[in-house]
């Protein structure tokens, strides 16, 4: 490659080389590194464009945004002036290392800058025990096909006293049909999904007359064999537009925010799902037609997003009342639909047209494009990450802590340029000075923890990052091994890190009935997604299993006559005595099921995000199973 391109490359964060599945260096095609530069409205493509793009790279203009640590100043080239939050402001030769934490304003030369001390770590996770919840899989009586806010009130009572709640990403989908299935692929991150309002907790349901009342409740659908979203949403649609005259005022002025995802929604009613498929007068959030576009659906949607907040901050308020230090504990996708509303309202700051997604590895050799839209971090720099900020602040609003998924992509992303292949793509790199410095801000004002999804390959410094920084990373029992020891064997117990949460298993993986019978390599051959033959999968899940086996039994927590149900309690006991601050229990494992909620690598083959538990709501609270599990990973509390 053109030593000049990369030079380019590399003062742009992106990256012309990288180590593979095997840790082997990979050359980036200069075309993909040509396509990328372009995403971030760079030239390069010829010698002279290269030049001048190196060239006003050096002008050394001073940054959009400034990022110091908590008890740390900077140097400045020329004096300026720092505004404060809270409006007062210091005329300065350099950054002071007393400022406070929080989003400050540097002019220098009469340019201003986005200044932002953020902490140095956060306070440390208290050491919990708590479960992991599909919120979609969870069912009672009282919901409408599916799992519901109403739902996750109702299970804390027969949870045994946990720590944490953590859920499934319960961002805001477009109201449209049909309804996608998967939470990792929403509309926007910044707002909350309808579909998961209980229709009977709202205010507006229970004014009603006996007359309205029965006209709502003949609307519930049935749960079936697997869940339907679009059915769901037709029915809670019909039975909250039947509520909707009993609503009152909805207040637009006080959240341009708010106001601005509303106007989405209902253009996207009028319009369809895919905002770049709207007329022209409508494909800009700042448009005149847009601005001008007032009707009593944008009222409606705003009135959805108030009774989620509301049903959302009665589940934290049970969730304190029963006295868990952690609290509800929100999943923060990788990234947005680029056709909803995110990709609407932000496009200014997302790279157009860009997919994320991951180079290739053992399991997906063409590599994988996600269809998410990736933040320009170039962008996210000039405007002070304003957009990232506010996302965090909302979520956190109504959490007691943040799951990010893909945590590494804080520090980079697998771009994959439009009209390309997942395996054409390359990773641009983003600031985790300023990512991760935001992150630990909004969850420090908001008293909150932080857990990183850091599994697979990942870079070192992500999870020293973590460490540093008091954010917990995972610790997955399947994953957690000696692997550069011969066999590569589970580690002890003692051996899993203090500074991760630790589970069984995710939603992406097998289950631990699923594990123990096999299931992940039947459902795959089935569906013709197994990396290597029948024969040879079916002997390595054999060894894994031999082996975890021969670990409980060694730790004495299982003998050769153990039921199926007592080798999941006997995992469960395992990861209780390890130091991890946080453990969970899932109860796709507690309850023996056998199928994952998601299976990588799948779209139609496989019902991902469409399983419903096999037991209501009201057999599992008297199920022994989750007593049992409940009472093995409480008692932790005395030892740890």
């Amino acid at each position: 490659m053109n030593a000049d391109l990369v030079a380019l490359a590399e003062a742009c964060g992106v990256a012309t080389w990288y180590e593979d599945w095997h840790r082997e260096r990979k050359d980036v095609a200069p075309e993909s590194v040509v396509a990328v530069l372009g995403l971030l409205g760079v030239d390069a493509t010829s010698p002279a464009a290269i030049a001048s793009a190196l060239a006003q790279r050096g002008q050394h203009e001073q940054p959009g945004t400034v990022v110091v640590r908590e008890g740390s100043g900077r140097r400045l080239p020329r004096p300026g002036t720092i505004t404060l939050e809270d409006g007062s402001s210091l005329e300065v030769d350099a950054v002071p290392d007393d400022l406070p934490l929080g989003y400050h304003t540097l002019r220098v030369d009469g340019r201003d800058s986005t200044l932002i001390v953020v902490p140095e770590s956060l306070p440390e996770a208290p050491p919990s025990w708590g479960w992991m919840l599909q919120l979609y899989a969870l069912h009672s009586d009282q919901s409408w096909g599916m799992g519901d806010l109403g739902d996750l009130k109702a299970f804390l009572p027969a949870a045994g006293s946990p720590g944490l709640i953590l859920l499934n990403p319960l961002h805001a989908v477009t109201p449209t049909l049909p309804v996608a299935a998967s939470p990792y692929s929403p509309s926007s991150r910044r707002f909350a999904n309808p579909l998961y309002l209980r229709i009977s907790d709202t205010p507006e349901y229970r004014r009603a007359d006996p007359a309205l009342r029965e006209q709502v409740d003949a609307l519930r659908p049935e749960l079936g064999e697997l869940i339907d979203y679009s059915a769901v949403w037709q029915a809670k649609r019909a039975a909250l537009e039947l509520l909707w005259p009993l609503a009152g005022d909805v207040d637009l002025a006080s959240d341009p925010g708010l106001a601005d995802f509303a106007r989405f929604c209902a253009l996207a009613e009028r319009f369809g799902p895919n905002w770049t498929e709207w007329p022209e007068d409508y494909r800009r959030p700042d448009s005149a037609a847009v601005r001008a576009y007032e009707n009593d659906r944008v009222a409606f949607h705003a009135w959805l997003q108030r009774l989620l907040t509301e049903q959302l901050a009665a589940a934290n308020a049970a969730a304190k009342e029963a006295g868990m230090p952690v609290g509800i504990v929100h999943d923060l996708a990788v990234g947005i639909d680029p056709n909803g509303a995110d990709g609407w309202l932000l496009q200014d700051v997302l790279a157009a047209g860009v997919h994320t997604g991951a180079p290739p590895d053992a399991f997906n050799q063409l590599g994988q494009d996600w269809g998410l839209a990736a933040w320009r971090p170039d962008q996210l720099i000039e405007t002070g990450y304003a957009a990232y900020r506010d996302m965090l602040r909302r979520i956190f609003q109504r959490a007691g802590g943040l799951r990010v998924d893909h945590v590494a992509g804080l520090w980079r992303l697998w771009w994959v340029p439009p009209g390309m292949g997942p395996a054409d793509g390359t990773y641009v790199h983003y600031d985790p000075e300023a990512m991760l410095g935001i992150l630990a801000l909004e969850a420090a004002r908001a008293g909150a923890v932080v857990v990183g999804e850091d599994l697979g390959t990942v870079e070192k410094v992500v999870t020293e990052t973590l460490e540093r920084m008091n954010m917990l990373g995972s610790a997955v029992l399947w994953f957690t091994r000696s692997w550069d020891a011969e066999g590569q064997p589970f580690i002890a117990a003692d051996d899993y890190p203090r500074n991760a949460l630790a589970s069984i298993s995710t939603h992406d993986l097998p289950t631990a009935a699923g594990f123990l019978t096999g299931e992940q390599v039947r459902v795959r051959a089935r569906l013709d997604q197994l990396a290597g033959t029948v024969e040879e999968e079916t002997a390595s899940a054999d060894k894994d299993r031999a082996a975890l086996l021969a670990l409980l039994r060694k730790n004495g927590l299982i003998t050769d006559d153990s039921s199926t149900d007592d080798i999941i309690l006997a995992m469960h006991e395992f990861l209780a005595r390890t130091p991890c601050r946080f453990v969970t229990a899932s109860l796709y494992d507690v309850l023996g099921e056998t199928d994952q909620p998601n299976l990588p690598g799948t779209t139609d083959q496989y019902p991902n995000w469409r399983l419903p538990l096999r037991a209501g709501l009201a057999e599992i609270s008297s199920d022994p199973r989750i007593a049992s599990t409940a009472a093995v990973l409480s008692n932790r509390k005395e030892t740890r």
